[in-house]
């Protein structure tokens, strides 16, 4: 059984979170989107928790659970994420873990477990003050099938390798717990190739999610892992990832890393930016306007730790396939300016996605399978140039920075026409 797996997103209940992050939004985009499978977000929050146990319904006892009435997918697994601060080598260092239960009385137990280490109310993503192996005990003592895994690695802030609070090495964030620690995820900013440039990360499984915070399906979904499993199961899941299984992990669905807010470095609040490393480097890693440091692009730290050339892929790597979300597709195939949200959610948009989706059956299929000449017939050769630019990893992206999301260029023209950043040579 084919299952496309979002496995980490937040709920409304997080910071810079949409409203609308509720079950039964989730469950209508994903199935636009065509994901299989969600994580449910959040799941350490009391008033989330309350709406999981209201709204989900278990299938059978395999740890999956469904809108409750529904008799479709997607299905959900019981996720949250959660902050760490810790001391390493006298720098302080904040980090993001991802953690799937095997259902949701294993998550209540282990909320309770860790609630003694911070407000579990405050925020759908709980700041704790623990380190990160002594997390990883604290959940294991609940459960030995509790999954964690660090969130989007090696964005500069909050993150594993992150250039601003992280560390070079798993086993400087897990200590003697790393034999615990199964996978990776890898973030927007970076894709798998990107990772093999780091032997030291070869033992695990690179996972790929969206960390959303808005059930639109420009977000949701946008990055995702493929299995194929006997039975939509927990335990399957578990045993999937621990093994490193390539017959049930096909690939990740990743989008190019230049679209991630974090690839080249910059300073937003001065619109410098996208700077390459090369010259991110040359400058020291300071703003030409002001003088303060740069955040270091994702490209740049993983040049710090890689001890591989690019290119060279790892024996027994898992592959992967690049994806945009298709509203962004069809925004920058009729040239509208991307600069806001709103473009993507307008009217004009929505018609085109929704006429898409309807013909070919979702979204992933559009974007992964469906023959380009009936795109071409139903949405013009522009859509249908850019899909097959980006299934064969070509389409060209203005790389994003600080915080700031990458851009397609289309026919030479930035999709962001309005408050785009400054050149670097403006200001030297």
């Amino acid at each position: 059984m084919r299952v496309i797996a979002d496995l980490q997103i937040h709920s409304k209940y997080s910071g810079a979170t949409s409203s609308r992050m509720v079950l039964e939004e989730l469950s209508y985009f994903a199935r636009l989107k065509g994901l299989d499978l969600l994580g449910t977000g959040d799941a350490f929050h009391p008033r989330w928790f309350k709406e999981l146990r209201r709204g989900l319904e278990e299938v059978g006892e395999a740890g999956i659970y469904k809108l409750r009435g529904s008799a479709t997918a997607p299905f959900f697994i019981t996720q949250t994420e959660v902050a760490t601060v810790h001391e390493h080598d006298e720098r302080v260092r904040r980090i993001h873990h991802v953690i799937l239960f095997e259902n949701l009385e294993t998550a209540e137990q282990a909320a309770d477990a860790v609630s003694r280490f911070g407000d579990l109310s405050s925020d759908g993503r709980p700041i704790l003050d623990i380190s990160p192996a002594g997390l990883v005990e604290a959940l294991l003592e609940v459960s030995r099938d509790i999954i964690i895994f660090p969130a989007h690695a090696w964005t500069p802030w909050w993150s594993i390798f992150g250039a601003i609070s992280g560390v070079d090495r798993v086993e400087e964030c897990y200590e003697d717990k790393t034999d615990k620690i199964f996978a990776i995820e890898t973030g927007l900013s970076s894709d798998p190739s990107m990772n093999w440039r780091v032997s030291s990360l070869d033992r695990y499984v690179l996972i790929s999610s969206s960390d959303s915070h808005s059930p639109y399906p420009y977000r949701l979904g946008r990055e995702a892992i493929v299995f194929e499993l006997k039975e939509v199961s927990y335990h399957e899941i578990l045993d999937a990832l621990t093994r490193k299984d390539k017959e049930r992990i096909l690939m990740t669905l990743e989008v190019p890393p230049s679209y991630g807010k974090y690839h080249w470095s910059g300073h937003r609040r001065c619109g410098v930016g996208p700077i390459p490393p090369d010259k991110a480097r040359e400058i020291g890693y300071r703003c030409p306007a002001c003088r303060r440091r740069l955040t270091k692009g994702v490209e740049d730290r993983v040049e710090e730790l890689a001890d591989r050339p690019y290119g060279e892929r790892p024996i027994g790597a898992i592959g992967f396939r690049y994806v945009i979300p298709l509203q962004e597709l069809i925004a920058a195939s009729i040239g509208l300016d991307l600069s806001t949200e709103t473009v993507l959610n307008s009217r004009r948009i929505w018609q085109q996605y929704v006429k898409l989706v309807n013909f070919f059956g979702n979204e992933f299929i559009v974007l992964l399978d469906a023959p380009l000449e009936r795109i071409a017939e139903l949405s013009g050769s522009r859509l249908a140039t850019l899909i097959a630019d980006m299934r064969r990893g070509a389409i060209k992206i203005r790389p994003g920075f600080d915080g700031v999301y990458g851009r397609i260029i289309m026919d030479g023209t930035d999709t962001r026409r309005s408050g785009g950043a400054n050149r670097l040579e403006d200001f030297i």
